[in-house]
């Protein structure tokens, strides 16, 4: 008994060490070059869109006394200087859509995205003298590609557009008491997220909405980012409403982009984690087979282990080709086919089907499933390990292991 423990654990060890290796492999597949693809990518779409609030100045000019000196005289002359001083929108109303279109490059899925941008800003004069402003428009990322993109002011359309820096600068001017709308619209697209942000600090932002509907029901909101005051859900996604008259806040308004499982991460997670898979199998096989006095020679259990190892070394591969549930399906196929189709000449066909097929699935297949369950997948492996203890102590609780382990249990 002694020494088939000890081969049993020299078996768990070299395929724990191979699982180790494949899983190490796995990473560097997927993250060797993620940077390139994901770069490619976002040649391709652009990148996590960070759209600006406009920035508006009242511009006041003044007279100032300018002295300079030439040839030994001094001259003094007027100058007009202008003067810029930050003033705070009226107004705000945006509406902003929003359809997902994930894309896979190697083994990782890129959440990229198309958006439709609609924003109407008002100007107010509260004076009682005409005023001239400022109105500075920067935006969302400076490499982005923008289609249809069109600025009124006052309802007019502004035929010559002239971004520089990444911004469009318009003076506008307006009546005592006056006010005019800006209106921007485009459509563009990014990855992974997209803000709406107010300012770098904390800023003022008076009657300002942003209406948000997304295509897809798995919303999320990235760190540092204001829930929506009212949510509604559609038959296509949601409809998110942002809405307050008087706001002074940092946080900033952003939406990420939801993620599908990703192969290479998913693959690697499970490889690392199949030795506890391996190890339950084992362990019950070894109460089983004591038990029922099943002569199971280690070196049955060596290929068993190959059998386990197939399933992730298959599912590595085949992941980069096909899509990663019909590989795994593949992959699962594969390995119990290596594994009863030996165990019934080992052991019988009952044997074989009942004790090793559905041990298998239960620590092989469905521990490697739970990895699919986000945030619950150590509360499943969890449980599988208190109901396998648990069935063990039962069966075993009338075993007299001294007589076991004095070599009166071996065959």
């Amino acid at each position: 008994m002694f020494k088939r423990i000890v081969a049993m654990t020299f078996i768990f060890i070299c395929t724990t060490i191979a699982w180790m290796i494949l899983g190490t492999i796995t990473n560097v597949r997927t993250y060797q070059f993620d940077g390139k693809l994901k770069k490619a990518v976002g040649q391709l779409w652009g990148t996590a869109q960070q759209q600006q609030a406009p920035l508006l100045f009242q511009q006041v000019k003044r007279e100032v006394t300018a002295t300079t000196t030439k040839e030994g005289k001094v001259i003094e002359e007027k100058v007009v200087m202008t003067d810029n001083y930050p003033a705070i929108l009226g107004g705000s109303s945006i509406n902003v859509k929003i359809k997902l279109d994930q894309r896979k490059k190697g083994l990782l899925w890129y959440s990229v995205y198309k958006v439709a941008f609609d924003g109407k800003y008002l100007i107010k004069n509260p004076s009682a003298e005409e005023a001239y402003y400022l109105f500075e428009y920067t935006f969302p990322a400076s490499d982005g590609v923008y289609d249809n993109f069109t600025m009124k002011i006052g309802g007019v359309p502004v035929e010559d557009l002239k971004p520089a820096a990444g911004k469009i600068s318009e003076l506008i001017r307006l009546d005592p008491g006056g006010e005019k709308s800006v209106e921007i619209a485009y459509q563009s697209q990014g990855m992974d997220e997209w803000w709406y942000n107010f300012g770098k600090d904390v800023s003022q932002t008076k009657n300002f909405s942003l209406v948000m509907e997304t295509d897809f029901k798995k919303i999320d909101f990235p760190e540092n980012s204001i829930s929506p005051v009212s949510k509604r859900e559609t038959p296509q996604g949601w409809t998110l409403e942002w809405s307050y008259t008087n706001l002074l806040s940092g946080i900033q308004i952003g939406m990420k982009m939801p993620q599908k499982i990703n192969p290479g991460p998913f693959v690697s997670k499970v490889t690392y984690f199949a030795p506890v898979s391996l190890f339950l199998f084992m362990f019950l096989m070894f109460i089983i087979t004591a038990v029922k006095k099943v002569n199971i020679h280690p070196m049955n259990y060596f290929f068993i282990a190959c059998a386990f190892f197939s399933f992730h070394l298959l599912m590595a591969y085949l992941a980069d080709l096909v899509n990663l549930t019909l590989a795994f399906v593949i992959s699962s196929a594969v390995s119990i086919f290596l594994v009863i189709s030996y165990m019934r000449i080992v052991a019988g066909v009952r044997f074989a089907l009942i004790e090793t097929g559905i041990s298998q699935f239960v620590y092989l297949i469905l521990f490697s499933y739970a990895f699919f369950l986000e945030g619950y997948t150590g509360l499943a492996i969890t449980i599988a390990c208190v109901i396998t203890l648990f069935i063990v102590m039962q069966v075993t609780a009338k075993i007299d292991w001294e007589k076991q382990f004095s070599g009166g249990g071996d065959r």
